[in-house]
């Protein structure tokens, strides 16, 4: 990684007194991202309750520009621009950002609802994890426990299908870090203070990420 990245890494742990034995695992993770994302890949994430909505938080800081400008080319600028029909769209066109391929699996409530009454509630992310998964991609399953029954049945698909699997878990890890190639297990077991600690983890791997793929080399 860029020497930026790996400062970048350093000072996010010190800044988040308990977190110093996962910063081996959050640059796993990081390495891991670029891995995906140089082989075309995508993240696939998922959790319940206030970890589906970080599941969404995560793929705002993927999708679009985080820390880091992203410009398109301005090949791709003109493209795009060139289908407008006139220069207003034009010129909003030409505002669109690079994206880093993520999908947050805890928002098709047709699809969940679907499987939830057809086949068991359990497996409404495995179910998406089969329809979009591929080797080249990442799993990322946040449990505050480490216990949910439709994330680690999600799990299984991922590690079935070959593809990369990241916990985000309490303290104990939970069944998701046997399953996990990458287990962030951060010093906490109630619920709240597992989330308080997830935050920063995943915008430090979000904000490492992207200066890894958009950054300068010592930026």
């Amino acid at each position: 990684m860029k020497t930026s990245t790996c400062r970048m890494i350093e000072r996010g742990i010190i800044r988040h007194a308990g977190l110093e034995h996962n910063k081996e695992a959050v640059e796993s993770a990081v390495s891991s991202l670029l891995e995906c994302y140089k082989a075309g890949g995508k993240l696939l994430v998922c959790g319940n309750g206030g970890s589906a909505a970080d599941s969404e938080h995560i793929v705002g800081e993927l999708m679009k520009s985080f820390v880091k400008e992203r410009p398109l080319s301005r090949e791709m600028q003109d493209r795009i621009s060139g289908q407008a029909k006139n220069e207003e769209e034009r010129q909003i066109l030409k505002k669109l950002q690079k994206g880093l391929p993520a999908i947050a699996l805890v928002n098709q409530s047709a699809l969940q609802s679907a499987v939830q009454n057809d086949m068991d509630a359990e497996l409404i992310f495995a179910q998406q994890v089969l329809g979009y998964g591929k080797e080249e991609d990442v799993f990322l399953g946040i449990s505050t426990s480490g216990q949910s029954g439709n994330v680690v049945m999600a799990a299984y698909v991922a590690r079935a299908l070959g593809m990369k699997v990241i916990g985000m878990t309490g303290e104990s890890g939970g069944s998701l870090a046997g399953l996990s190639d990458i287990l962030i297990n951060v010093p906490a077991e109630e619920t709240w203070e597992v989330q308080e600690y997830h935050l920063p983890v995943y915008h430090l791997i979000c904000a490492a990420v992207e200066n890894e793929m958009f950054g300068g080399e010592e930026s």
